[in-house]
């Protein structure tokens, strides 16, 4: 038996699960096919028909993930199986030591439990200049509560690969420990200028190199030192650094509104207090690594166990007709994706200059009016489920002129229908007007009860009236949280549907 086949055998079935699922998403093929063409084969009976990774069993699971022998593929699955190894290492340590575990402990759990960590870090660091830190058989290592946020900012490569062109580093009390400026050392396609705030003459002279940056961030981090950043797996895949303690800051809080992972500008108005930058701004690497610090340091001191609502901005028409096609194969040309939409809408492509190119690549589908945006999302196949900012979007196969299949991604650009809105809204002013109209009844008993021979006293009117009002207040919050506990189960059912 393989060391692989020895990992798979020892994982959980939600491990096994996940993985499948990410290797949907990344339309990787083992030996027998992807995911549904493997079970076509290997179950005559179901076949494809129940995809849902979470509704097979183990054996199923781990069939299908043995199905893929090429090297590179092995190398990723045992470094998907090595992050599930952290997070248990982490979560072992605090269950056997609960009272040793500290605020910044905790955080570093928090992450490592998050149900994304597993994919979202699970890096190539086999490759070359990767750095990699490890816990080590000691457990010294998973007791330093030295804290060091990061931010980086990258550009987009001719080759189709990002390079990172500054990072910046800052300490628990905000005082700066790095701020560099990055050669790339390669040709760039675009500087990204309007989101990183850089150009090719701010990088003219600039002899920093990426092995260098590594240098620096090892003697920042030794000794187990926990590092902190909000997506921070954007930063370590630029950075090329794989290290096991982390504080993603996009994981940490509890949003109420929605299965919604956070933007850095969201929490730090939410949690914070304030803006981090003006529309349309730039980023400042250096701001954005200290609100990633101060977002732990609230995290630390006030808890925010019982969650945050995130701000809503109100989408403007202009980008309500527009859909985002997202993670498009790079061997997909451009004109192509007219195809996945009917002949009947007019729609013209343009780069989305957010998209960070790899592997993949994204662009704009602009219509003449949301609502004809909004009846092709209808229109085009596969089953809506939300993406992390909350927005629906539907994974949507379409075949090439060359014969292949492939599938992207099709986004709205605003959070939530406007009839969605409504009808949430209508239910909550009717269950409102309900407890008025209770509300009434039991004052109009009051008032009667009054009348008779024995009168309250004024005191015992106010002492009726206070409990009355606390007990109004408690019946709203109950329906508050029944509103809350419907909302997660229909996000729930949409995510269930979208697998």
């Amino acid at each position: 038996m393989s060391p692989m086949d020895k990992k798979i055998d020892a994982a959980e079935k939600d491990v096994l699960a996940g993985i499948v699922r990410w290797t949907q998403k990344q339309g990787m093929k083992g030996t027998k096919g992807g995911w549904k063409e493997f079970l076509d084969l290997y179950d005559k009976k179901l076949g494809s028909s129940l995809s849902d990774p979470a509704k097979r069993s183990i054996d199923t699971l781990a069939t299908f993930l043995k199905t893929f022998t090429k090297d590179e593929d092995l190398k990723f699955l045992a470094k998907v199986m090595q992050c599930h190894s952290n997070r248990k290492a982490v979560v072992q340590f605090c269950k056997s030591s609960p009272d040793q575990e500290s605020p910044q402990q905790k955080l570093v759990r928090l992450t490592l439990e998050h149900p994304e960590y597993p994919l979202s870090y699970s890096f190539p660091s086999h490759n070359e200049e990767w750095m990699v830190t490890k816990l080590g058989k000691s457990s010294k290592a998973l007791k330093s509560n030295a804290v060091v946020a990061i931010d980086c900012e990258m550009v987009l490569c001719e080759d189709g690969t990002e390079a990172l062109v500054q990072v910046c580093a800052v300490d628990h009390n905000l005082e700066v420990k790095l701020n560099e400026l990055v050669n790339p050392n390669k040709a760039v396609a675009d500087y990204r200028t309007d989101i990183t705030g850089i150009s090719a003459k701010d990088l003219h002279g600039i002899n920093c190199s990426l092995a260098d940056v590594q240098e620096s961030l090892k003697k920042l981090i030794s000794h187990g030192n926990i590092l902190v950043g909000h997506s921070l797996n954007n930063d370590l895949q630029a950075l090329k650094l794989d290290h096991a303690r982390i504080i993603d800051t996009s994981f940490i809080f509890k949003v109420l509104d929605g299965p919604r992972r956070p933007s850095l500008k969201d929490l730090c108005k939410s949690v914070l207090g304030y803006d981090l930058r003006n529309k349309d701004a730039p980023h400042n690497c250096l701001d954005d690594a200290r609100a990633a610090m101060r977002l732990v340091l609230a995290k630390i001191e006030h808890g925010f166990d019982d969650g945050i609502v995130l701000p809503r901005e109100d989408v403007p028409n202009t980008e309500q007709a527009k859909l985002l096609l997202h993670r498009i194969p790079v061997h997909v040309p451009k004109e192509e994706l007219l195809n996945i939409f009917p002949k009947e809408f007019q729609i013209k492509l343009q780069p989305n200059v957010n998209g960070r190119g790899q592997k993949k690549y994204s662009v704009y589908a602009i219509f003449k009016d949301p609502k004809e945006a909004s009846e092709a999302f209808e229109r085009v196949p596969g089953n809506e489920e939300r993406d992390s900012g909350g927005r629906p979007q539907k994974l949507v196969p379409f075949h090439l002129s060359t014969g292949l299949t492939t599938s992207v991604y099709v986004r709205k650009m605003e959070c939530n229908d406007p009839l969605d809105q409504s009808v949430s809204l209508s239910k909550s002013l009717a269950q409102v007007e309900e407890l008025i109209v209770t509300s009434k009844k039991r004052k109009t008993d009051t008032v009667i009860s009054e009348e008779l021979p024995e009168r309250h006293t004024n005191l015992d009117q106010c002492a009726h009236h206070v409990k009355e009002i606390e007990r109004l207040k408690q019946e709203l919050c109950q329906k508050d949280d029944e509103i809350l506990n419907l909302q997660k189960i229909l996000s729930a059912l949409t995510r269930k549907q979208g697998l």
